[in-house]
């Protein structure tokens, strides 16, 4: 007996082993059952097509699975063309683990052979072992361990990697030399070689790929990846030598990482190898390597061969943990280990997404990155470690554009004009308009409304505020005399606003800069006449200060610098050059003009000048002298003198510059120059300037400056503007802006990167959350991270220590609003009842929750009405036990309706069905139905209250289930109940008083005297009813109302009713009094005592509605409080009886509509029940079919429906009334319809089929009676008849359906109907509708057939919920859209057939102006971008233009179908005007209008319309001019002295309302004035003159300058003023400061070194110095602080001996051949001295080219066909070693020196 298979391991082979087999028919047949396992087999080897094995017809009958045909997959198109049948599932996988196999069948369908195979194999399982399943191949040995071999167990073990064989199964005894072959092949998946990936499939050796796929090729690279191209690791090799010594006795080999493969290590020496590991989570280990083995080393496998002088280690790896091989020295001798492994590339380069985009909108960049990746620990690491790997090679950043959406509009504006006034305030203006881009960057003027999102810039602003340059006059000097009287002095200089002394003050406002002086002191000597001149100093810095005039825009004389005295000592002469010059503004240039172009006296060219004493005497300067020198002073004939020596280069290269002439000092007579001191300075040229380089400069790139960076830190974007430009004026300085195209040289980038460092850790919020809580409180979360941004963009997530700043709130309260009032339900309770149907119930609780959270209850009147079912529901527990109850699927059953009907109008007879109540009014006939199944009809029983009922005057029980009562009176009230055997139903009848009140039954009322005749026959029925009384069966039968009732029943809706019929607002016909009919009323039925129109508004009607309804109307108001109840009751009823009116008034509506509108007959059809409030009872047919008599009322013509079956007199013969369906069968030999119609005028019948007039025939005849009789009918008469009864007064019609044997048969029409008015629209089946939004659509589909024909309605194909169904068959959408578009589609089906009819439905929408008028804006643009344009509204709009402009109209409408557009100009169709000229663009939504001139002006319109409506919107032309008016003052341009203008500002008006100023462009401006404003004293202030030469210029100099406090008058004077009233208001400003701070630096260079460089020529060579920067103090300095400065030479020719070298060369050889091509000689080139004639090295010669050493020799054509070459004897010297060329066919023996090649 075998051993019990234990518990299944990974990759075990119990579920193989024990598998049972099967056999498979040729056929397919399957025999047996296979449980377990599966044993595979095949039929045509995957790779290697070897011939098929004998044992195959085997293999397949006994290895094939049961298979379900309905598992096969679907066949494929190549299965199908074929005779194969589908491919069935795959199998179960052979292997759970370590790589199976699985296999797939399909069957051939031909009885014949079908070429292919049967069977495909597939890998499946590819997941390694675990270590403890053990090897595969050994399992299948262990498993023959309980088998006994010859009689004897054996303990098997596998042999493997058998090259003949292997898979085949054999083993080898343990212990033993024994080798058997327990199987012929192994099991499926097992792998033929142990290092192999190929398996073992039906015994045949399959190749697998590293893709674990059957035939596929695919290896591993070295990386370990399969079919890699070994990019993913580098191969490492290397040599160790040990340098051990005894205190050294271990050393470190080398470090193999994680991950490495093909590990290989060679020890050659008497050193032992041992491993160190570390794995990843930290954990170390150690392994000695004491002998040979294969060890598993942190789950990495080691393979280790030790021999006497050498060690061998070996892992294939990858390895599972780092490895260090060590080595330990136990010898002498050194050894060395060889080492080769492929060590992964753990670190490479990733390329990062797109950073943000640097600009929103308009188009702008966006960069990547590429960061370093771990693919070990999978994080972003430092960008050195990918650095390490040569192979890694870091990708470049991508530039990318986005964001190319359009910016929304913006203002921009020109540059500001010129100042009105250089100074003392003055105005400039721009113009400012609203402008798009695109995002090709054009930009474009667009309307202003589009920029009024942002205020509009200003478009005046004041300029030049600052005060004109003023005269200010320092303090006095001291007196000239020290008594009597004398002269002092002052300086006087014209400053400017800013304190420095300038040009550009009036001469004649100029304060005299010398006045007489009296001291009081008084002289002892003879007073003089004049006053006493001041001494020299006073003198002449009074003159120097005064004179120092600067170049103005006002004619002025501007003298030179005084030239240097004629003398060195005692008393000469100073001479300049003064000269009438202006500054032009508009070049910025001076101009010499004519002396009398400047007023005012012309300063003194020549002075006298006084340079000390001579010889040490001391003399006093007398004036009289000075007046001497200048009278007697001579013209000077100097040696030395100025003139001009050319040009300049020109200032600009283009677009006009300037050349100013040299001024040279020469000397006359040598022509040579000479010191510029030794020419007179006063006699100095003026400067001479000329125009240059005038042709205009070609476009070029403008670059801006960068924008900041738009980061701080990580990587930010850095944006300039750059675009192409042309230069107009250079002295206007304009330029224009061109395209991009037009600059040739490449454009400039426009973004960089910046700030590319990693940003510190900080905290990042996310976005909030959405609230807990739409109201009432609640809270909103948000994630903070802690993270930094690093130098390529990307973020890096940090522990949250490392940031160091307070952590953002992660939640926050919402902010939102009060929640509205609503109920809280309680739970529900426990069912009322153990078993069977009961009730639960919850209550109900107003509240209302605070935005704070708080809930608080409030009145429940505030709360919306709660539904029925919200507070009760229905609850069903297990079915209570019933003993001996028969099985119900033989107990009869009673088809109950649960309803409740109220009459509401007279009738005489009503049509009901038990299970219901019934509120009727008195005298009205009731017929009650018992509909049963499963029980005989002629059995069925009635009674009432309790008491059996039998037939007599006033009640009649019908042997088939029917029971009528005639005319009903008070004593009928009660409950009826129908017995069919066991099952009972109920029927409850009330009666409806005159007054709106339920009547009661009279007390005195015996039912003895109606059952008097029962008792008298039956009496043992009344005993049966006594007893059924008893038992409490009262109501309907159910579980509930079979307990002892203590309320009547009967009575429980009463209240509900009673309050219905008490309410107000019903209509007052509804309810007539029973006790008004008339005596006619008995004989009459009521649609003859009434003329047509009124019949038609009392048509019979009774409400309907569900039982469930009411009672769960009933539960919820119980549920309520007792305080609240009677009110919450009125509430609920007034809401049910609303519903009932609103579904009275709509069923009446559409009811009234369909029979004007359609003629369809009055009849309700039987037995069609309509939920809700409908009219579901049929009326009874007239009484009398007669001719109306002369003297009754006129009244239209009503067809009588008699409902009817049809009648089959014979098996031919037809006859029926209308409203029934004939099927015409194959024997069927006339067809009789029957119309009876009443009316007066007597009505005119006329037939119809299927909407056509009838032709009649000799087969089709129409009878005295109007009745239509078809002969002899065939499938052409099939359809709908329609009789057709009319008369003056109107006209009525009824349809019946002649089918073909009962075929489906759909009446239908192909008519269009257009609706745009009708809320209301029906139609038959067939027709197109095209109707306006919001109607309610009815589609009848009136269908017939024998049996009965089920519709099915589609919409666009796709079938439709039946809710949309009315009970005839009719569809019904309701408030139709847009969405309810589309193909209906009726489907009448039974059991002969089906029919289709369509109807499509098209929502027409009339036109109107859209809501949205982008788009339409969007049109005018494009058809006009620079025109002024405007939108037509039904309103009328308004657009004002100048008289020659152009216009674009716009009409915006939108509609359905698209409106057709018609243009008008002042009510006449544009197209008849003669006047304006226009264009209809975008299919008539634009207007253009050209020129427009006066006759353009008026109102235009477009009228658009479609089938739904139309629409007419308009806009008016006016022609109005647009001029210039002056509006205000602006502010004044200077706040005190004399200056102060104020200048009036002009704005544009149309109308008197200001507008654009861009209207009134061109036109003339009005000239207007300035006006003085704020001419008062200016507070004092400090003045301040230019900064003085630097002292020195470099290492630091000083600075002076003049500092004075003054006060300007508003008489424009400049007052000196004490220093210390400027003091009190402002700092005095320094008049000193240190200059030029930069060091002093030269170049120093050191002696020249030896001339020993190359050799560069005959006898020259090269040497070298260092040159290098430093101070004067020899401190040394980088070379870039030189750099100013020329830089000494650092290389120099030199003369060397060792250069003196040529080249010699020896005579050619005699040539190896005389003829052909193969021809050559050579000769000897060697470099040699000059003066030795020895040879030297080469590279001493290399300055010259080297003399070629061969060449080429005797190149002419051989005289005979066969070459011989020429044999060369020569003689070898000693020490050349010849080579002979080994002899060829047709080539000459070659010598060939080596030396020389």
């Amino acid at each position: 007996m075998a051993p019990a298979v234990g518990p299944r391991r990974p990759g075990s082979l119990a579920p193989i082993l024990s598998g049972t087999l099967c056999l498979l028919h040729i056929a397919g047949q399957v025999c047996g059952d296979q449980s377990q396992g599966a044993v595979f087999l095949r039929e045509f080897t995957l790779i290697r097509r070897e011939s098929l094995h004998d044992d195959f017809l085997s293999d397949l009958l006994n290895s094939h699975k049961i298979e379900d045909a309905s598992s096969r997959t679907a066949r494929s198109e190549e299965d199908r063309d074929t005779l194969w049948d589908a491919w069935g599932p795959w199998s179960e996988c052979s292997r759970t683990c370590g790589g199976g196999a699985s296999y797939s069948l399909r069957r051939c369908l031909s009885s014949k052979s079908c070429e292919g195979r049967n069977i495909r194999y597939r890998t499946c399982s590819n997941v390694d072992c675990p270590p403890e399943a053990g090897d595969f191949r050994a399992q299948q040995c262990s498993a023959h361990n309980d088998v006994k071999h010859h009689g004897q167990f054996y303990e098997w073990l596998p042999v493997s990697n058998d090259p003949d064989n292997p898979c085949s199964l054999k083993c080898q005894a343990k212990g033993t030399s024994l080798v058997v072959e327990l199987a012929p092949k192994v099991l499926d998946g097992t792998r033929c070689y142990t290092e192999s990936l190929d398996m073992c499939i039906s015994g045949l050796c399959q190749i697998v790929g590293c893709d674990h796929q059957l035939g596929s090729t695919v290896k591993e690279d070295n990386c370990g990846v399969c079919n890699g191209d070994g990019s993913t690791c580098r191969l490492v090799r290397g040599q160790y030598k040990s340098q051990l010594s005894a205190t050294k006795l271990d050393d470190t080999v080398v470090a193999i990482p994680y991950g490495s493969r093909h590990v290989r290590l060679v020890l050659k020496g008497p050193d032992h190898l041992y491993l160190e590991t570390k794995t990843l989570q930290g954990t170390k280990g150690e392994n000695s390597l004491s002998s040979t083995g294969t060890f598993l080393v942190d789950n990495s496998s080691v393979d280790f061969q030790k021999f006497p002088d050498k060690e061998i280690l070996r892992m294939a790896g990858p390895l599972t943990a780092d490895f260090i091989i060590k080595i330990h020295n136990v010898g002498a001798a050194d050894s060395t280990v060889q080492f080769i492994f492929y060590q992964p590339i753990i670190h490479r380069w990733r390329e990062t997404d797109f950073f943000p985009c640097s600009a929103t909108c308009g188009g702008g960049y966006q960069l990547t990155s590429a960061e370093c990746y771990d693919l070990r620990s999978n994080r972003i690491v430092a960008d050195q470690y990918c650095h390490y790997y040569p192979e890694n090679v870091k990708p470049k950043p991508k530039l990318q554009e986005c964001n190319l959406d359009p910016c929304p509009a913006r203002w921009e504006s020109t540059p500001w004009t010129a100042c009105s006034s250089s100074c003392g305030g003055g105005i400039q203006s721009r113009t400012v308009s609203c402008v798009e881009e695109d995002i090709q960057g054009h930009v474009s003027s667009v309307e202003e409304w589009k920029c009024m999102y942002t205020p509009k810039m200003p478009i005046v602003q004041p300029c030049n505020i600052f005060d004109c340059p003023k005269w200010l006059a320092q303090e006095w000097s001291p007196c000239t005399v020290t008594c009597g009287q004398g002269l002092r002095y002052r300086v006087v200089l014209c400053i400017d606003h800013r304190g420095m002394h300038t040009g550009g003050c009036s001469p004649k406002t100029k304060p005299h800069i010398k006045e007489e002086c009296i001291i009081p002191t008084p002289c002892y000597k003879p007073k003089e006449k004049l006053p006493v001149e001041a001494k020299l100093p006073w003198h002449k810095q009074a003159q120097e200060l005064e004179e120092g005039a600067v170049v103005s825009e006002e004619p002025s004389f501007i003298p030179e610098a005084w030239s240097a005295c004629t003398v060195t000592c005692g008393v000469g002469t100073q001479v300049r050059m003064v000269k009438c010059q202006v500054l032009l503004s508009f070049s910025q240039s001076v101009a010499d003009l004519p002396v009398d172009e400047c007023e005012g006296p012309k300063p003194v060219s020549q002075r006298a000048c006084y340079a000390g004493p001579c010889n040490g005497e001391i003399s006093e300067y007398n004036p009289e002298e000075t007046d001497l020198l200048y009278g007697g002073l001579q013209d000077f004939d100097e040696l030395y003198d100025w003139e001009y020596e050319g040009f300049t280069e020109c200032s600009e290269s283009c677009g006009g510059g300037v050349q100013e002439a040299v001024v040279s000092c020469l000397n006359k007579q040598t022509r040579e120059t000479a010191d510029e001191s030794l020419c007179v300075t006063s006699r100095r040229p003026p400067k001479l300037l000329k125009s240059c380089n005038l042709d205009p400069c070609p476009s070029r790139w403008e670059i801006g400056k960068w924008s900041p960076c738009s980061l701080t830190c990580g990587v930010g974007l850095q944006t300039r503007d750059v675009f192409c430009s042309h230069l107009l004026s250079r002295e206007m300085n304009e330029t224009v802006v061109l395209a991009d195209e037009l600059c040739h040289k490449p454009k400039p980038i426009i973004v960089q990167a910046c700030n590319r460092f990693n940003c510190p850790p900080a905290w990042y919020p996310a976005e909030w959350q959405q609230c807990s809580r739409t109201c009432g409180g609640g809270i909103q979360k948000r994630d903070v991270l802690c993270k930094q941004r690093l130098a390529d963009g990307s973020f890096l997530e940090l522990p949250e220590t490392f940031c160091s700043a307070p952590r953002f709130t992660n939640q926050q309260a919402c902010k939102n609003e009060d929640c509205p009032h609503e109920w809280h339900l309680s739970e529900w309770t426990q069912c009322s009842t153990s078993c069977g149907e009961g009730i639960q119930t919850r209550s109900a609780v107003c509240r209302k929750i605070l935005k704070s959270g708080e809930s608080v209850t409030v009145n429940s009147s505030l709360c919306p009405p709660l539904p029925f079912s919200s507070s009760v529901q229905p609850c069903m527990l297990t079915a209570c036990a019933r003993p001996s109850r028969p099985s119900p699927k033989h107990s009869p059953h009673i088809t109950a309706i649960r309803k409740i009907y109220i009459q509401t109008r007279k009738q005489r007879k009503l049509h009901f069905v038990v299970g219901g109540f019934a509120y009727l009014l008195p005298k009205t006939s009731v017929v009650l139905r018992c509909p049963t199944r499963r029980f005989r009809k002629p059995l069925i029983t009635w009674e009432k209250d309790g008491r059996h009922l039998t037939s007599s005057a006033h009640i009649t029980v019908a042997p088939f289930g029917y029971l009528k009562i005639h005319r009903l009176k008070p004593s009928d009230t009660g409950t009826y109940t129908c017995s069919a055997g066991p099952a009972q139903e109920h029927f409850v009848i009330k009666l409806i008083g005159g007054n709106r009140k339920l009547l009661t039954r009279p007390l005195g009322l015996r039912v003895e005297e109606e059952a008097s005749p029962v008792r008298k026959n039956m009496p043992n029925e009344a005993l049966r009813t006594q007893e059924k009384h008893q038992n409490g069966i009262f109501f309907n039968g159910s579980k509930a109302e079979k307990r002892a009732p203590t309320v009547d029943p009967g009575s429980r809706y009463d209240e509900i009713v009673s309050r219905l019929l008490e309410l107000r607002g019903w209509p007052g016909e509804l309810f007539t009094s029973w006790e008004a009919q008339d005596s006619t009323e008995r004989n009459i039925s009521s649609e003859e005592d009434q003329n047509p129109e009124q019949a038609l508004l009392h048509l019979p009607f009774t409400m309907v509605t569900e039982q469930q309804l009411l009672d769960d109307l009933l539960r919820n108001i119980s549920q309520q409080p007792e305080e609240l109840r009677d009110l919450y009751s009125k509430h609920l009823v007034a809401q049910l009886a609303r519903e009932i009116f609103r579904t009275h008034l709509e069923h009446q509506d559409s009811f009234l509509k369909t029979t004007e509108g359609r003629a369809h007959p009055v009849a309700i059809p039987p037995h069609k029940h309509v939920s809700g409030f409908s009219s579901s009872l049929r009326i009874s047919s007239p009484g009398s079919s007669g001719e109306m008599k002369s003297d009754q009322p006129h009244r239209k013509p009503v067809i009588l429906r008699k409902i009817s079956a049809a009648q089959q007199l014979s098996a031919s013969e037809v006859v029926t009334h209308l409203g029934q369906t004939v099927a015409l069968a194959s024997g069927t030999l006339s067809v009789l319809l029957h119309c009876e119609a009443v009316g007066n005028p007597k009505p005119t019948i006329t037939w119809a089929r299927n909407g056509e007039e009838v032709q009649y025939s000799d087969r089709i005849l129409l009878q005295p009676d109007d009745s239509l009789q078809i002969l002899a009918p065939v499938e052409a008469d099939v359809g709908f008849y329609t009789c057709n009864a009319s008369n003056v007064l109107g006209s009525d019609s009824v349809s019946i359906a002649v089918t073909l044997a009962g075929k489906p048969l759909v009446k239908t029409s192909r008519l269009v109907m257009t609706n745009t008015d009708l809320p209301v629209v029906t139609v038959d089946v067939g027709s197109v509708i095209k109707t306006i939004q919001g109607v309610n659509v009815t589609i009848s589909c009136q269908v017939a057939g024998v049996p009965e024909v089920e519709v099915t309605w589609f919409r666009n194909k796709s079938k439709l919920a039946p809710l949309h169904h009315l009970q005839d068959g009719s569809l019904s959408i309701t408030n139709v859209s847009f969405s309810d578009q589309g193909l209906y589609s009726c489907r009448a089906v039974n059991l002969h057939g089906e029919v289709t009819e369509n109807t499509q439905l098209v929502i027409l929408d009339p036109p109107h102006p859209p809501s949205q008028v982008e788009d339409m804006k969007a049109l005018l643009s494009a058809n006009g971008p620079n025109f002024p344009s405007v939108l037509t509204s039904p309103l009328g709009t308004q657009l004002v233009l100048s008289p020659g402009n152009s216009a674009i109209l716009g009409c915006p409408v939108k509609g359905h179908p698209m409106p057709n557009i018609t243009w008008f100009h002042d009510h006449q169709p544009i197209a008849t005007s003669a006047e304006p000229t226009y264009s209809i663009l975008e299919a008539g939504q634009i207007l253009q209008i050209t020129n427009i001139s006066g006759g353009s002006q008026g109102e235009f319109s477009c009228l658009a319309q479609n089938e739904a409506g139309r629409l007419v919107q308009k806009a008016s032309l006016v022609i109005q001019e647009y001029w210039w008016s002056v509006d205000k003052l602006v502010g004044c341009s200077a706040s005190c002295g004399n200056k102060g203008v104020q200048q009036l500002q002009l704005k544009c008006v149309l109308n008197s309302t200001e507008v654009n100023p861009s209207y009134c462009a061109g036109k003339a401006k009005p000239a207007v004035q300035p006006v003085a404003c704020n001419r008062r004293d200016c507070p004092s202030r400090w003045m301040v003159t230019s900064w003085s030469s630097c002292t020195r210029s470099c290492g630091g100099g000083v600075q002076t300058r003049r500092v004075t406090c003054q006060k300007l008058k508003a008489t424009g004077v400049s007052v000196p003023m004490s220093n210390d009233v400027c003091s009190q208001l402002a700092k005095r400003p320094v008049d000193t400061q240190a200059c030029n701070q930069q060091l002093c630096v030269e170049w120093a260079f050191s002696s020249w070194g030896q001339c020993n460089g190359p050799c560069i020529g005959p006898r020259l060579a090269v040497q070298h110095r260092q040159v290098f920067c430093q101070t004067r103090d020899g401190i040394s300095l980088p070379s870039e602080q030189c750099s100013a400065l020329p830089r000494p030479v650092s290389t120099q020719n030199c003369w060397a001996e060792a250069c003196g070298v040529h080249w010699r060369v020896s005579l050619w050889t005699l040539c190896t051949a005389t003829c052909g091509n193969y021809g050559f000689q050579s000769r000897r080139v060697e470099c040699v001295n000059n003066r030795t004639n020895k040879p030297v090295p080469e590279h001493l010669c290399s300055w010259r080219p080297r003399p070629a050493n061969w060449q080429r020799c005797n190149i002419t054509p051989c005289e005979n066909s066969t070459f011989q070459p020429k044999r060369v004897l020569c003689s070898i010297p000693a020490g050349l070693r010849v080579q002979r060329a080994a002899p060829r066919p047709r080539a000459p023996w070659l010598v060939i020196w080596n030396r020389f090649l």
